[in-house]
């Protein structure tokens, strides 16, 4: 059975690097999951795509070579259990703002006795090279389990939420936790209090032992992540790279022109 190369990386306290699949398009995928990422995210929270789609998606990334993850729409058995039976090798779970929502969370996505998770299906299996009995043996230890810090809640909880066993990594979503850092009148933090949360983010992580990552818009930024101490880095994500080099050609082609602002990642 293959080994999850990035459970390895975060282990020996190296940066792994990825990116996020929003099109839910075969060929896009095929051709990125072969460009050499680390780990490749199906985003199935925002984006829409069926399980047919994301069981084609996460065995052409593994066919590849690449490690294929799946955002889920929370963090409940259902859609963990899904996710892993149509071949993904490992979870992010949003939204991540109690101990309890970790510990279902994580309990979903391991075999008993450690979890809760059901015991079928045969497609996981085959994304790893294995037979189903090895599987079944060896899902606990190879399955990724990357939990979402995206609230002020959440990164009060911080340090109980990353000291949980079998929590492998956290992972910062900016956009969300820029907007659940909204006052009551609406009123976004100031760049210096977002980037005061994340940081706080990163030293509990360096406490407790748990690596820490963040969806970085640009490769420049994934490195300066990366040099701060984190390790599970987002760079863009299908669309954004369609969008971005699109955006590239028109200017050129219509600089009077401003493009337009479809894709933030």
């Amino acid at each position: 059975m293959k080994t999850n190369p990035v459970k390895e990386k975060l282990r020996r306290g190296e940066p792994s690097f990825g990116t996020w699949l929003a099109l839910g398009d075969l060929y896009a995928t095929r051709v990125l999951a072969r460009l050499g990422f680390d780990w490749m995210t199906l985003d199935i929270e925002h984006s829409a795509i069926d399980w047919s789609q994301a069981t084609s998606i996460f065995g052409a990334i593994a066919d590849a070579g690449c490690v294929p993850l799946a955002r889920v729409p929370e963090g409940t058995h259902h859609y963990i259990k899904r996710v892993l039976d149509a071949g993904a090798w490992g979870i992010v779970v949003p939204m991540v703002d109690t101990v309890e929502q970790a510990k279902i969370a994580i309990a979903a996505a391991k075999y008993p006795p450690q979890g809760n998770r059901s015991v079928g299906g045969g497609m996981h299996a085959m994304n790893f090279g294995a037979e189903a009995g090895e599987y079944y043996q060896r899902a606990n230890d190879e399955i990724l389990v990357v939990l979402q810090t995206e609230s002020p809640q959440g990164v009060e909880n911080a340090e109980e939420i990353y000291s949980l066993p079998g929590c492998d990594a956290i992972f910062i979503g900016p956009n969300d936790l820029r907007f659940q850092m909204r006052a009551s009148d609406g009123t976004f933090p100031t760049a210096a209090e977002h980037e005061a949360m994340v940081q706080r983010v990163i030293e509990v992580g360096k406490k407790v032992g748990t690596p820490t990552g963040i969806h970085a818009m640009d490769p420049e930024s994934a490195l300066e992540r990366a040099e701060q101490g984190m390790q599970f880095l987002a760079v863009g994500s299908d669309l954004r790279m369609m969008t971005f080099k699109a955006q590239e050609y028109l200017k050129t082609l219509h600089p009077q022109q401003a493009a337009k602002d479809v894709a933030r990642y």
